[in-house]
Order: structure tokens, then sequence, then C-alpha cells
């Protein structure tokens, strides 16, 4: 059976390791995902005010409901460090119903 309500990944990079952890948890605690993956040790090149630039980054990949993705968005931009910080709302299309479920029920208020 598929969930009621529909889920998402909202995928962010943060500068450390330090920083992601508390921004994680924090918006976990919150309510606003049921979990997030942290995933150091990543290299990142980007375009930034017209020279490449590189950077040691942290992945960030949290998992909440559609209609939570905005309020998570916000979260992340009010914790981070950077000038615009990259954040993606990618829709998930499918996965095991128990654990969409989990994340819909981690996340209802």
């Amino acid at each position: 059976m598929e969930p009621l309500i529909g889920t998402v990944m909202v995928y962010t990079t943060w500068p450390g390791l330090v920083e992601a952890e508390a921004a994680g948890r924090a918006i976990v605690a919150d309510g606003l995902a049921a979990a997030v993956n942290i995933l150091p040790g990543i290299i990142s090149f980007y375009r930034w005010h017209g020279e490449i630039e590189r950077a040691e980054e942290v992945v960030m990949l949290f998992k909440t409901r559609t209609d939570l993705a905005e309020a998570v968005a916000q979260a992340v931009r009010a914790r981070h460090p950077y000038e615009t910080p990259g954040v993606l709302v990618l829709p998930v299309t499918g996965g095991d119903p128990d654990y969409l479920d989990w994340i819909v029920m981690e996340t209802d208020a």
C-alpha cells in the first residue's frame, strides 16, 4: 500500500561534521525530519563569483514529508554558515512502504 502522504529527501552540504551534526540533530529533534544521514569526506568543485572553488564538505540527506520540505529548507538556511547554502528537495517516487510510513509517522505533529 502506498503511503497517504508524500515523502522527500532534502539534500544539502555543510563545511564540517560538527556543524552538520548539530544542525541535523536539531532539525530531527524539532520533528521536521524523521532522520538525517551525514556523509563526511566529500570533495566539491563549484563555480562561485566566476572562480572555480574546491571545498571539503559533508553531505546531509534529510528524510521528511513533502509538506515539511520548505520548513526543513528554512531550518537549514537559519543554521547554515554559507551565504548561499545548497538545498535541494528530491522527490521520493518509491521505496519500502513501511519505511515511508515510518517517515510520515515520525514527522506527524
